[in-house]
């Protein structure tokens, strides 16, 4: 059950990977000075861990970094390939081994979603009483996929995709390594190619370094002459051609500020013609759809309030079904953004509350709209003279929420356009209400 060292004959995803913290690329929320595991590992302490980021961010490769700075048994388990039986096995050995010289047991779980409940049930007594140190990988939510009890005992850290930096320094040095990436073999790469093999991993190191090991052979084969990686033979490795994107990242913005600017302007043909060029050039499907999400906020907001909504479903919709398919979910979200009504009145309303919290620092709760659940606090005035809005005629009370330095301040003004119309018409009928009352 235990995972080899990686051979001559393995693939270079495999033999590139590495075997202590300081040579793991990517993941510094987690790895970073005095960031939880860099910290876990300073004092040789492991605790139950799940393990959740997409594919080829180093989940595997971390849980082997952590089994062995512990000291502890590394044993390796697939959730496709194993089940009750094999668990059974494990728990037996784990056991065994603790009996004869005290040592844990690092029970890494790949693709833990796949287990089902039964499956999952078999670990918790051995997690609960600290037989096995379990760590999970996972794909997918962990709050959807992994029982509640076992959840309960693990602590969940979230992997992100590599950045483009990342994957940068991880395939120049497999192009460097002498004695498990490409460095014997004497081959370089122009900065096109390097850029397109970047672009098209999608964050994935695993699917980096098998575009890079592919468009190697391709060399060694003889079909380059020049003993280079060249943009051709990149673009043969992965089959997909690069686009203009520029590796400095300014046609990155230039791009993604023309798909801003004409989903701003309504122009539903600008739009997607942007979007499938960034899709075309390999940008990140993932990224375009977070500042389609942002968009739908900071520039639809209020006028459309269905439009967020539909932004983080299409998001999701991504996510499930991947390249080609779920990026006609994308289509049809700029298609919807393009065509709403727009409105930034969310947006700069918010950012004039945040001009005034950095001008008049923390200001005091008002003490009538404070909680008050002990009678010390009571008695000190918080709450006194609240008033129930229900229990007054239309639900409609005039009173400060505001702290007193900001009293009377309007923050909101909603535009004219779409919902927010609707939101413009309701406040000025309840103003109307409260003066008539006189309040």
């Amino acid at each position: 059950m235990k995972i080899p060292h990686a051979t001559n004959t393995a693939p270079l995803a495999e033999r590139m990977r590495p075997h202590t913290i300081d040579a793991f690329v990517g993941q510094e929320h987690l790895l970073g000075e005095n960031k939880i595991l860099r910290r876990l590992m300073r004092k040789r302490y492991l605790p139950s861990l799940l393990l959740w980021g997409p594919p080829g961010t180093g989940k595997t490769t971390l849980a082997k970094i952590l089994a062995r700075t512990s000291g502890a048994e590394f044993v390796f388990f697939s959730a496709v390939l194993s089940g009750v039986k094999e668990i059974r096995e494990i728990v037996a050995q784990a056991k065994d081994r603790q009996e004869k010289n005290p040592s844990a047991t690092v029970l890494f779980v790949d693709e833990i979603h796949r287990f089902n409940k039964a499956q999952q049930d078999a670990f918790l007594p051995h997690v609960e009483t600290g037989l096995i140190t379990l760590i999970g990988a996972t794909t997918e939510n962990p709050s959807f996929h992994v029982i509640a009890p076992l959840l309960s005992r693990c602590r969940v850290l979230v992997l992100y995709p590599l950045i483009a930096d990342n994957i940068r320094t991880i395939l120049l040095n497999a192009i460097h390594d002498t004695e498990n990436g490409l460095g014997g073999k004497k081959i370089e790469i122009e900065d096109p190619a390097l850029t397109h093999l970047i672009m098209t991993a999608d964050g994935d190191a695993r699917n980096a370094l098998n575009s890079l090991e592919i468009a190697g052979s391709l060399v060694e084969d003889g079909t380059e002459e020049t003993g280079s990686i060249t943009l051709a033979l990149a673009e043969e490795a992965i089959q997909r051609k690069s686009l203009r994107y520029d590796k400095d990242g300014e046609e990155h913005y230039n791009l993604i500020s023309a798909l801003h600017k004409s989903l701003r302007d309504s122009d539903p043909d600008g739009a997607l013609y942007w979007l499938a060029r960034m899709l075309a050039a390999g940008e990140e499907p993932l990224y375009v759809a977070r500042r389609l999400i942002r968009f739908a906020s900071e520039d639809v907001g209020n006028a459309d309030p269905q439009a967020l909504s539909l932004t983080l479903s299409a998001r999701e919709s991504y996510h499930i079904l991947g390249s080609p398919e779920g990026e006609l979910a994308l289509a049809q979200a700029v298609i919807y953004l393009a065509t709403a009504p727009k409105s930034n009145a969310t947006y700069a309303a918010y950012n004039k509350v945040l001009h005034d919290i950095d001008r008049t620092g923390s200001l005091p709760v008002p003490l009538h709209i404070r909680n008050a659940p002990t009678g010390l606090m009571k008695g000190l005035g918080y709450g006194k003279g609240y008033r129930y809005a229900h229990d007054h005629k239309d639900g409609l009370v005039a009173q400060e929420h505001l702290p007193e330095e900001l009293k009377g301040t309007t923050y909101y003004h909603p535009t004219n356009r779409g919902y927010e119309a609707v939101i413009n018409d309701r406040l000025i009928k309840w103003r109307k209400i409260l003066k008539e009352r006189g309040e």
